[in-house]
């Protein structure tokens, strides 16, 4: 959590809402409320699962960056399988590939009741700081 005090999470994570939980090598978990994040039928706005999942993704990714890298986007997708209607959501980010140039991380994303609403991949790509 040390990482995150340090760094801050971002201007858009703050506006959604997001708060980490969980922050090591092994896993990051944050949540983030419905109210506010809302398509206009009142369900949670799919791209609001994709905003925690890459705040998630990419701030474990740049933990986790070699030593004078920073993580950038290269790619992410999200399958939506369940639909938040109040409450908050959870997501619980687990790297699958932590390799010298690529990172890849799954973020699983449940409402109050355990239900998966959203799965969100990321590759993030480790770019040299100049």
């Amino acid at each position: 959590m040390e990482f995150i005090r340090d760094l801050g999470v971002g201007a858009l994570a703050e506006k959604m809402g997001i708060e980490f939980l969980e922050f090591t090598p092994e896993r990051a978990v944050a949540t983030m409320p419905v109210e506010g994040n809302t398509q206009p039928v009142m369900l949670m706005h799919g791209g609001a699962y994709v905003v925690l999942g890459e705040s998630l993704g990419s701030m474990h990714a740049n933990l986790m960056a070699p030593e004078g890298h920073v993580a950038v986007g290269l790619d992410i997708n999200a399958t939506h399988t369940g639909s938040a209607r109040s409450g908050i959501v959870t997501g619980v980010c687990t790297p699958i590939k932590l390799g010298r140039s690529v990172s890849v991380h799954e973020i699983v994303i449940s409402d109050e009741r355990g239900q998966r609403c959203s799965t969100v991949r990321i590759t993030n790509f480790y770019k040299r700081i100049a």
